[in-house]
């Protein structure tokens, strides 16, 4: 078999597995990462935040056996296994070469005990050398890309990790990860990202965080006040793919014209897409919207080390954790801080994480190792990696990037996002397009959809479901023909007007029987904050996935017939303007003023 032939080969296989292991039966979902096995035991011995104890020794004895099928120069079944190694894992793997310090002493900065604190076999500089080299063959003939994660010979214990990634097959299956950028006002979450994304550091006024905003006002007074979309590629390679550097075909000479979403997804093998969210008290609501509309794989909290965790950033921290959605946190403007308070700060922001409204673990990125690891294992084990940055001189940003790079994309939550079951998209905005019609974006929560699928979409606001066609659908604003479920994707629908549709709705398939609207549900209920008490008929902004409307509450279990702070009751409510599509075991946050409740879904009536 030739190379070229044996390449189109993995392309094929890796395809059929992406398919495969996303549409597996949600109850036996496709393992999420390595140390799926280490997550069961800390469930089942209730050790809770604490890192995992070792890796998974089923992973590590297959990247042994690849290590010494490459030691005897067995090539042929290196690349198979290696193959089957990357497109068991959605196009990419992490390789490590030589032993490695346990994630305890590796997150908590300690040194590492000789006798027990390593795992994998012990290799020698010259040997890490040589089998980095060997991976690097056997991955380019096979058409993907190895970048150098970390690798140290100093030492007793020389190592080295390795990304090996594949091109995906089409642009419909581009990894995504979704991450909503939160944070008290002039916390510095704009021109973060538009460092990330734009590639230039910041001139210390602002610079790089004009390009990002998307109303006059905003630029007038440095506020964002909508929900911001932002995209950063990473190539095969692992290098950020930027909008305004393209090399032309002299390689000396750097063209500066500006790519386009659809662009950047055609040169990428992974996307992370940011939602720029307002930081102002004033537009919380729009806040609240992103965070529960997004379905984000994780939050990232912007912390100003100038001015600490305050104002709104405590409300998006307790937002985050009611939604249960990891958090990332990045303290800022560290060039303009003094030391001492900038130690203020740091201790400010551990003394919160551990508190035990929170339990997290706090992990401070302060090698490239730490970055690659944290990556990996945050989500599951209730840490919370802790990034110093500076937008002005760019200490910091590297070991962001690499985290960043490296977290599990979205799709890969086949517990949340499950493809065999019918489709459900929710709307989360809603658009006229000229020479198009009305085009909806938003995100499949379960299922599939092709271009030219009939589908319902609704309720309006009698509870009826109306048929439309879906006439073509693009993905970061590239042409698809095809989306499935955990992608956000946007469609325009035949024949159907603007106003007849709103954020909220939802589109699903033709059936026998459609779906039923709701106007009166019960949920189990916790009262975060209120300053008297609430009673029959209270009102309250709701917020459930992607609905957005008033309720009323229309009676409690509580025999007082009263809700207090910190009271847990079941409540029925009753949506005041039309019915929405709800199910049961949907998350609620529901706020009115000061008032915070959350809660779930238990029965709708």
């Amino acid at each position: 078999m030739s190379l070229k032939s044996f390449q189109s080969e993995i392309q094929e296989i890796y395809a059929r597995e992406l398919a495969r292991q996303r549409g597996q039966a949600s109850g036996t979902p496709a393992p999420r990462n390595i140390h799926s096995k280490k997550t069961q035991i800390l469930e089942e011995s209730n050790i809770v935040g604490e890192p995992p104890p070792s890796r998974d020794a089923g992973i590590e004895g297959e990247v042994e056996a690849v290590l010494a099928l490459l030691s005897i120069h067995d090539y042929d079944r290196a690349r198979t296994s290696v193959a089957q190694l990357i497109t068991g894992r959605k196009g990419e793997y992490i390789f490590r070469i030589g032993c490695q310090p346990s994630h305890a002493s590796l997150f908590a900065g300690e040194s590492v005990d000789d006798a027990t604190g390593w795992s994998g076999v012990p290799r020698t500089d010259v040997e890490v050398a040589s089998l980095q080299s060997s991976v690097k063959r056997v991955v380019e003939e096979l058409g993907g890309k190895v970048s150098v994660l970390f690798e140290t010979t100093d030492g007793h214990h020389p190592r080295a990790t390795l990304l090996l990634r594949l091109p995906p097959p089409s642009i419909e299956l581009v990894p995504e990860v979704r991450c909503a950028v939160v944070g008290n006002v002039d916390s510095g979450k704009s021109t973060t990202l538009g460092v990330l994304t734009r590639g230039p550091l910041d001139d210390g006024r602002g610079r790089a965080r004009v390009a990002l905003f998307r109303h006059k006002h905003e630029i007038e007074t440095g506020r964002t006040s909508s929900v911001g979309m932002e995209i950063l590629g990473f190539s095969t390679a692992g290098t950020p793919v930027l909008p305004y550097i393209l090399p032309s075909a002299d390689a000396n000479v750097i063209r500066r014209d500006k790519l386009g979403w659809d662009e950047i997804s055609a040169q990428s093998a992974k996307i992370v897409s940011f939602s720029d969210l307002a930081g102002h008290e004033r537009y919380l609501k729009t806040t609240l919207y992103g965070l529960t509309s997004g379905a984000p794989s994780c939050v990232i909290l912007m912390v100003g080390a100038n001015a600490g965790l305050i104002g709104m950033s405590k409300e998006h921290l307790a937002i985050a954790l009611a939604l249960s959605v990891p958090v990332v946190v990045c303290i800022t403007k560290i060039d303009m801080t003094p030391p001492n308070i900038l130690n203020e700060t740091t201790k400010q922001v551990v003394k919160i994480l551990k508190s035990p409204g929170c339990r997290k673990t706090p992990v401070f990125v302060n090698s490239m190792e730490v970055a690659v690891e944290s990556s990996q294992t945050f989500a599951q084990y209730k840490l919370c990696p802790i990034f110093r940055v500076s937008n002005v001189t760019g200490e910091g940003l590297d070991y962001f990037r690499t985290f960043l790079n490296l977290l599990p994309s979205s799709e890969a939550d086949t517990e949340t996002f499950a493809v065999d079951q019918p489709l459900e998209y929710s709307v989360t905005d809603v658009w006229s397009v000229p020479y198009v019609g009305t085009v909806v974006n938003g995100i499949l929560n379960s299922g599939s959809v092709k271009t030219g699928d009939s589908v319902l979409f609704g309720p309006d606001s009698n509870g009826h479901f109306q048929s439309t066609v879906v006439r073509s659908m693009q993905r970061k604003r590239a042409d698809v023909a095809t989306a499935e479920a955990g992608q956000c994707v946007a469609l325009a629908l035949k024949r159907v007007k603007r106003a007849a549709v709103r954020k909220g709705m939802v589109i699903v398939h033709k059936a026998d029987t459609p779906p039923k609207a709701t106007r009166q549900f019960e949920g189990q209920v916790l009262i975060l904050y209120h300053n008297t008490t609430m009673q029959r008929n209270y009102q309250a902004m709701l917020h459930c996935g992607a609905v957005r409307q008033t309720v009323r509450i229309i009676s409690m279990d509580n025999p007082e017939g009263v809700l207090r702070t910190g009271d847990r009751a079941t409540v029925q409510f009753e949506f005041i303007t039309q019915p929405e599509f709800v199910k049961v075991g949907m998350k609620l946050l529901f706020r009115e003023g000061k008032t915070k409740g959350l809660g779930v879904i238990t029965r709708l009536l």
